[in-house]
């Protein structure tokens, strides 16, 4: 069973930063593809970020510049260093991993940011 975990979500002015971690345990031989997604309620669940096994990465354009996402391969971990944040970066963000031919997903950290 894998399980991931992710801390750091809260509330922030407009302009300010946070740092999402998200921290995969469990039976894991290696993860490949990780990455972050956000989903309001009124909208579908949205690719923000995700990097490789070796370290590529892809974000959204409205993200690209001011969100960086790394990896810790030997913690098993992901994050999200978001700079500059905006009203509309307000969502949940959701973990996801994938971990041989299964994916997975956390449990989502509230991100409010007010203007």
């Amino acid at each position: 069973q894998v399980q991931l975990v992710e801390s750091g979500g809260g509330l922030v002015q407009a302009g300010g930063s946070l740092r999402l971690s998200c921290a995969a345990s469990g039976s894991i031989s290696s993860i490949n593809v990780m990455g972050w997604y956000r989903q309001t309620p009124r909208a579908q669940r949205e690719l923000v970020a995700i990097i490789s096994g070796g370290g590529s990465t892809n974000y959204a354009d409205s993200v690209k510049g001011r969100f960086t996402i790394s990896r810790d391969n030997a913690k098993n971990t992901v994050y999200l260093q978001m700079n500059s944040l905006k009203a509309e970066d307000t969502s949940v963000y959701y973990c996801n991993a994938h971990i041989g031919w299964r994916e997975y997903w956390g449990q989502g950290t509230q991100v409010t940011v007010s203007s």
